[in-house]
């Protein structure tokens, strides 16, 4: 997808920002010669002496377009008078808001999300359907989706990039039955059991994401995961680049890939993990349980469970109820075309010996 941009002459255009763990971030800017020639920002975040507002709107005019988001920070940094308190927003979110509004990003509120929600099924299907319906929002085909995963086996994910043979221990995985996939995006492995995970993708134009840096993109599409954590009474925070973690150890790992103008974004959380299993997979499992606040392979990494009291299916309905709450969300399926093209890119692609061992 392609985003206009604001950089014409006397042009108008308006960005907004939610900061995570902050407030939302709004500015009205004018162009003239591809120079910042008005400001306005605006939003419910707190900001002491008044005038320092209007102190960062004049910072910003005169600067270019093109300017990087470390030369808005310093311009917005040098401007604020002795003594600035800032709550809910900081010089690095300013830049980040300037930078949306000049590549016309689009805002959660202007888009409409499905939510799909299927019975379980097998990881080369999951693999497969998050590349298509990535594929499909890409060429406008499908609105931005919340898709839900079901897991028809225990099975252990790696990175696009990993090294299988680093990674995993494939021997110990045949003897327990758990199935070894490699996806599309970067990071880490995941080890992942029927009924003890919850993994969900996000798939949204990359509209959504127009002027963030890669990093933020991550913190940007997991705030919603962190009010819906707050909302169940778990405090819950962003760790760069792509976890989230609470005072009970890590809840959850995301990963991204970006296709044709789309940007999928999934997270595997913990619900109730047998730490046993995943050390004897995992030939790095005892430093992954490290950040959990798992000291014995022995015990379980379950911070949701215990940290909620809830069931697993209680805390999905929470979570997308929580989504439907702050934006628009509908039920959905899998179009019978989408199926058959996922089906038919498991078998070719994902379970393709070949695309397994990739990196050896």
């Amino acid at each position: 997808m392609v985003v206009d941009s604001c950089h014409g002459e006397y042009e108008s255009c308006h960005g907004e920002y939610k900061v995570p763990g902050g407030k939302l971030l709004v500015a009205d800017i004018t162009t003239d010669n591809d120079r910042l020639a008005s400001v306005r920002l605006s939003g419910d975040f707190f900001l002491e002496p008044d005038d320092a507002l209007e102190a960062i709107n004049q910072s910003l005019v005169g600067a270019s377009v093109a300017a990087s988001a470390e030369e808005l920070t310093e311009r917005v940094r040098r401007a604020l008078p002795e003594g600035t308190v800032m709550v809910g927003l900081s010089a690095p979110a300013v830049a980040t808001v300037i930078r949306r509004a000049l590549s016309r990003a689009s805002d959660w509120g202007e888009h409409a999300f499905s939510l799909i929600h299927r019975a379980p099924e097998a990881p080369a299907l999951h693999m497969a359907l998050d590349e298509v319906l990535t594929r499909e929002v890409a060429a406008g085909r499908r609105g931005p989706t919340l898709r839900v995963w079901e897991w028809d086996r225990p099975a252990v994910i790696i990175g696009s990039f990993q090294s299988l043979a680093n990674e995993v221990d494939t021997t110990a995985a045949g003897e327990l039955g758990v199935e070894v996939m490699r996806r599309i995006s970067g990071g880490g492995a995941m080890f992942v059991e029927p009924g003890n995970t919850i993994t969900w993708s996000l798939i949204v134009p990359e509209s959504l994401v127009q002027g963030l840096s890669f990093v933020e993109s991550y913190a940007f599409l997991d705030d919603w995961v962190i009010q819906a954590l707050g909302d169940m009474g778990i405090r819950a925070w962003y760790v760069p680049i792509n976890d989230i973690t609470s005072e009970g150890g890590k809840i959850a790992g995301a990963a991204q890939k970006r296709l044709d103008g789309a940007v999928l974004h999934h997270v595997t959380m913990a619900y109730d993990i047998d730490a046993e299993r995943l050390t004897r997979v995992l030939r790095i499992g005892r430093e992954k349980l490290s950040d959990k606040g798992t000291a014995s392979a022995s015990k379980r990494v379950d911070p949701l469970r215990r940290q909620t009291g809830l069931s697993r299916e209680a805390i999905i309905e929470r979570m997308a109820a929580s989504f439907g709450a702050r934006f628009t969300l509908t039920a959905d399926d899998v179009r019978p075309d989408e199926l058959s093209a996922a089906q038919s890119l498991a078998e070719s692609k994902f379970q393709d010996e070949a695309w397994l061992h990739r990196v050896p």
